[in-house]
Parts: C-alpha cells; sequence; structure tokens
C-alpha cells in the first residue's frame, strides 16, 4: 500500500507506529495506522470502524484538477480530528495513515 511512500512525499512508517487492524464490509483486511503514535487506541479502533462503515477502503481512481488520466490507487489526503488534535490522513486501498497535521 504505501511502499511507494518516498514517491508521495510521505514519511517513512515508524518502528513503534501504532496499528489497529480490522476487515471491511466484505471481508477485505484493513488497517489505521497512527504515525504519530500520539492517539489513543479506543480513538484510532472508532475511526476504523467509522471508516469500514462508510466503506472508504478500497482501490479508487482519481483524476488530477485538469488531468487526462486516472490513476489507480492514489493516496487520499483528509484531514481528521481525533480528541483535541487535528491529524492528517492519507488512505490508500486498505490503509488509513495518520500523520502529524
Amino acid at each position: 500500500m504505501f511502499e511507494d511512500a518516498a514517491e508521495e512525499g510521505l514519511a517513512p512508517i515508524r518502528a513503534d507506529a501504532i496499528i489497529i487492524e480490522g476487515k471491511t464490509k466484505r471481508g477485505k483486511p484493513c488497517k489505521v495506522i497512527d504515525n504519530t503514535c500520539s492517539v489513543p487506541k479506543q480513538e484510532l479502533q472508532a475511526l476504523l470502524d467509522d471508516l469500514i462503515e462508510q466503506e472508504h477502503f478500497g482501490p479508487s481512481g482519481l483524476s488530477m484538477a485538469g488531468g487526462n488520466s486516472i490513476r489507480i490507487g492514489a493516496p487520499q489526503s483528509a484531514h481528521v480530528q481525533l480528541g483535541d488534535d487535528i491529524y492528517r490522513m492519507i488512505v490508500v486501498d486498505y490503509e488509513a495513515r495518520i500523520e502529524v497535521f
């Protein structure tokens, strides 16, 4: 999923990153990776459950604004508030990564 993280401008996954795993509604393994190591596990589990419920996992195709091509599996990023803090969330296929905002 994040094998080409450096190409996407993402920091590598920390050795001490917190990983919460689950399964999508279709039974595919999925996970949330807290690369900040600062989010409580229960909040990560709630985020994973919400992402599964909203069916955010799985390959998707994106076209860059004004682009003529679609790139399958391109990372999608958003910002998410967990507790009092805001983080950057990057979703690729069946992984969601939490990074410092």
